[in-house]
């Protein structure tokens, strides 16, 4: 039985809005004026502005309209950012270094990247309804396990930089060798030598940069990274040096490009311990940098420390296979500053692009792909070399380093230009070629012409690839590679894949502190302009000055909503914001010669990769105790920081609270840790309960990072894409992360720059991140305005306040304000029916599948819980729909309290109920199929089928498998 949302007294109010096609604002925000109304009589209210200054303490309310442009139409935003992007050049680059021009087949650009059923699913924590991603990701690690001849690999990394750091610090831990200096190959990509100097700094580990070739192994390393091939292009055979590295105990981390692994000797075969890159060039676009997903593989006896996430094959409970995150995945949230890592996050839909590129070339189209860059790279060099060059290394891929003799470099880039091609500068004496499956004989006679001086058409003699470098074992073996090279064969098999997930085009996804809010169309489509895709993340600035006018558009905009001095949009995640922001804290404290400044202050509820980061930095976690009411116990803190006085770094603390509440203290907390010479760093996971309301910056903040793909509403992409950048104070604003390759400095933000600060080094492989959705976040903003950021802060809070309300009588809410109000988000308290019915809290969770729900974050940041968001965008009706369905299922658990229902077979313990459990053999349980299957009224009307029963997760971990079975074991 569901039961209906209250009615006010008054009946007569309007619920709708006036027709406004062109207003933005009301396309975004669910709620209807008279809606609106409805809701705040319901709670007792006159208006939206009582319930905010009921919610948001008056010691911090801005009490000013946003110093931001009028709302625009979805069409004048749309125009304007095309009259940014035409600012843009579109060169053809052949400057490689891990990134490369590359096609991506129609099929799937449209049916998966500009597709919202795979963009707004969330990451897969539920399994039942997130099977089809969980295949599609199982295809991503079987390729990468084929490609690099390794055991196991995850399910994708942010980018080829911040992997090899990864693996620097896994190994670190695994060596029992004692050193603590990692080798790096002086061949490595410079950015990813730039990621891991930053890294390594904080954990005291030692870069040791040098020539492989020479390396003596009487130095003593933990372990080492090599580039195959090299960055110059060179192939080396690495055999022997992963010999004598592993004679030293020393682990060998490969960083391998992808495409030329389908004719290369895997690195798994010639001794790597470790294989990471980029899988880009598998038909993801450049993007200016990213979105992009790094791989990383490593041998089964290692896999207890893989970062990341892993999908893992297990079992439903009718015993077909299904799909589950693996092992450690989301290990931060329970070991905390005992992690590994603090990346929570993988890069899904690239990772999905990319598998689904293999699977629709299959082992033969990517051979063919590869063989052809290769021709095409030996034609070239060799016509070069006619035109009396000298080409470094003929053993290459698809990378020619180029000694330009007598050639004037000058001479060479005017060419170029006038072409529009850009090359890889080395120095004045050589340059770079790097091709890719997007060359065209066409292409290379251009080439030749620059470097021949000549607009002549010179003669092309096609090189045949050399035969050893095509000599590796067979791999992509598996049915699911050799079976979708049809167009209507791969349609369909995203079709299946999207239909077995539940994303925002089937219901709300209430998950507390992710904020699942509308992804517009409007916001998505300029990701795939070829202004914003096609660009390489090192062309000349000249060429990117559009980018650059919406990077300093974001950052203005940005900084006046949080009140902080200075944005950085490197970190290419919310992990990577939070570890970011405290290395600028770090620096900051070193930059005044107080770098014995390590301790950590951390409330119990934080989120878990907070922990993690702190320790990533070089910093001792701390714990800060909470109250009764779950805020921070400034009794403890005050203790705490008192204390460590001398060596308080940093506080991290999310507000709102961790609980879904505003707290009171919050200036005074700062006060605290200023007090004792620390620094207070903010998460921004709940920052859309402050737009417009409040600034991290005005409340005593220092640096704050912005979690984009929540707040300002980039996709969450099946668990990924995302970008985390950072605000800091005026004081923090010279310590910003910089970049080994490009000048990212803002001249208005670092004019005061004394001889003693320095930036903390590149936290993500590209200079802007993932730069190409930022222009997801710059259209929200444009069209929503200063008004309308505001109101749907306001309209976020209402929403969740107006579920607390309806549900109050039927669950418990754990945490509230002083005034009896919640933030955006809301915990539910289920504990005391594990005593009264036996019912978990996966019990609730996979029973509202049933009701077509995702349920909300389950049993964080109290176990037990639930925690709630709605978002502003979620209509009155929706989540009417959804209390309706907790008040059902309560009602369900009051029959197994009263004994009507069967402690053990019921309909939330055998929940989700599919479509096969529901018609196959004997009915014995004392519910009906109807009970089970059509619990609500709309269920009959758009029924979400799960695709698999409930997962037994431990079997998957004991029984740890995460690549492809064989076709056989599905039909079972």
């Amino acid at each position: 039985m569901v039961i209906s949302a209250p009615q006010p007294k008054s009946t007569n109010l309007p619920l709708g809005k006036k027709s406004q096609s062109n207003n933005f604002q009301v396309r975004h925000i669910g709620p209807s004026d008279g809606q609106v109304r409805h809701m705040l009589e319901v709670m007792g209210l006159s208006s939206l502005n009582e319930l905010i200054d009921k919610s948001v303490p008056q010691a911090i309310q801005l009490k000013r309209e946003l110093n931001l442009s009028e709302a625009k139409s979805e069409y004048a935003a749309l125009a304007q950012l095309k009259e940014i992007a035409l600012h843009n050049q579109v060169y053809r680059s052949y400057i490689g270094m891990g990134y490369s021009n590359c096609i991506t087949p129609p099929v799937i650009l449209r049916n998966i990247l500009e597709n919202p059923g795979w963009y707004t699913a969330y990451t897969p924590y539920q399994p039942e309804i997130a099977q089809g991603r969980l295949e599609a990701l199982l295809n991503f690690q079987t390729m990468i396990i084929d490609l690099t001849g390794l055991e196991i690999a995850n399910a994708s990394l942010l980018d080829e930089g911040t992997a090899a750091a990864e693996a620097m610090t896994m190994s670190y831990g695994i060596c029992k060798n004692k050193a603590n200096t990692f080798f790096v190959s002086q061949d490595c990509h410079p950015q990813t030598i730039d990621v891991l100097q930053t890294r390594a700094r904080p954990l005291g580990i030692e870069i040791l940069i040098g020539d492989h070739r020479t390396f003596d192994f009487e130095q003593a390393i933990f372990g080492a990274v090599l580039q195959y091939p090299a960055t110059d292009g060179t192939i080396y055979d690495y055999s022997t040096f992963c010999e004598q590295a592993h004679k030293t105990g020393a682990l060998v981390t490969v960083a391998a490009d992808i495409m030329s692994l389908c004719l290369l000797t895997p690195p798994g075969e010639f001794g790597a311990d470790i294989v990471v890159g980029s899988t880009q060039r598998f038909g993801v676009p450049l993007g200016y940098g990213g979105p992009h997903a790094a791989y990383f593989a490593t041998k089964e006896e290692y896999k207890r420390q893989v970062p990341g996430r892993i999908v893992g094959v297990s079992k439903d409970a009718r015993g077909n296979t299904a799909l589950r995150l693996a092992l450690q995945t989301r290990e931060q949230h329970i070991r905390r500053d005992k992690a590994t890592s603090n990346i929570c996050t993988a890069q899904v839909l690239l990772a999905v692009i990319a598998g689904m590129y293999a699977v629709y070339h299959g082992a033969d189209g990517l051979r063919q792909i590869a063989l052809d860059i290769h021709q095409k790279t030996l034609t070239l060099a060799q016509a070069l070399k006619q035109l009396g060059y000298k080409i470094v290394s003929l053993d290459v891929f698809d990378t020619l380093k180029v000694e330009l003799g007598n050639q004037k470099l000058e001479d060479i880039l005017n060419r170029s230009e006038a072409k529009k091609i850009n090359l890889r500068i080395y120095d004045d004496t050589a340059v770079g070629i790097s091709l890719d499956e997007t060359t065209t004989e066409a292409d290379l006679i251009d080439l030749l012409q620059i470097f021949g001086g000549s607009p002549t058409t010179p003669s092309l003699e096609i090189q045949n690839p050399k035969s050893k470098i095509q000599n590796r074992t067979p791999y992509l073996t598996h049915p699911v590679f050799n079976r979708y090279h049809s167009e209507t064969e791969l349609l369909r098999y995203i079709h299946k894949l999207e239909t077995k997930d539940l994303s925002l085009t089937t219901s709300m996804i209430p998950l507390g502190s992710c904020t699942m809010k509308l992804n517009a169309t409007a916001e998505m489509i300029p990701v795939t302009w070829a202004e914003f895709g096609n660009i390489h993340p090192f062309a000349p600035k000249s060429q990117t000055r559009g980018y650059q006018i919406l990077f300093e558009q974001l950052e203005e905009w940005l900084a006046e909503i949080t009140g902080f001095a200075g944005i950085s949009l490197q970190p290419n995640a919310g992990s990577q914001g939070e570890y970011a922001g405290l290395l600028v804290i770090r620096q900051y404290h070193e930059s005044r010669n107080e770098g014995h400044r390590n301790i950590c202050l951390i409330p119990e509820s934080a989120h878990g990769t907070n922990p993690a980061s702190a320790v990533m930095c070089g910093m001792k976690v701390v714990g800060v105790a909470c109250d009764k009411d779950g805020n921070i116990d400034v009794a403890d803190l005050k203790a705490k920081a008192e204390k460590h006085s001398n060596n308080l770094s940093a506080l991290m603390v999310t507000y709102p609270s961790t609980h879904g509440v505003f707290e009171e203290a919050i200036k005074d907390i700062c006060g605290i840790v200023h007090s004792h010479g620390g620094q207070v760093y903010m998460d921004g996971a709940n920052m859309n309960a402050q737009v417009g309301l409040c600034r991290p910056g005005d409340i005593g903040a220092d640096v704050c990072h912005l979690n984009l793909h929540k707040t300002f509403c980039i996709p969450h992409g099946g668990g990924g894409p995302g970008m985390g950048p950072i605000g800091v104070a005026s004081h923090l604003v010279p310590f910003l992360p910089g970049h080994a390759i490009v000048d990212i400095s803002n001249p208005t933000q670092h004019s005061a720059l004394s001889s003693h600060h320095s930036k903390i080094g590149a936290v993500s492989a590209a200079p802007w991140g993932s730069a190409s959705i930022l222009v997801i976040s710059w259209m929200y903003i444009v069209m929503m305005g200063a008004k309308g950021l505001t109101e749907a802060t306001k309209i976020a809070i209402l929403n969740a306040n107006y579920i607390a309300k309806r549900l109050e009588n039927h669950y418990p809410v754990l945490y509230k304000g002083s005034n009896g109000y919640v933030a955006h988000e809301c915990i539910l308290d289920l504990r005391a029916l594990k005593k009264s019915a036996n019912i978990d809290i996966d019990d609730l969770a996979k029973r509202l599948m049933d009701y077509g729900f995702h349920a909300p974050t389950v049993s964080w940041p109290v176990a037990g819980t639930i925690m709630v968001e709605p978002t502003e965008s979620e209509s009155k009706e929706e989540i009417d729909r959804f209390c309706d369905a907790l008040i059902s299922i309560r009602q369900e658990i009051a029959e197994i309290e009263s004994g009507k229902m069967d402690i053990q077979d019921n309909l939330l313990k055998n929940a989700p109920h599919t479509a096969e459990s529901l018609i196959s053999g004997d009915w014995t349980h004392p519910y009906t199929r109807e009970q089970a299957a059509y619990p609500a009224p709309w269920t009959r009307d758009n029924k979400f089928w799960v695709s698999v029963s409930r997962i037994d997760a431990a079997f998957g971990d004991r029984n740890f498998v995460c690549s492809c079975l064989p076709m056989e074991a599905y039909s079972e």
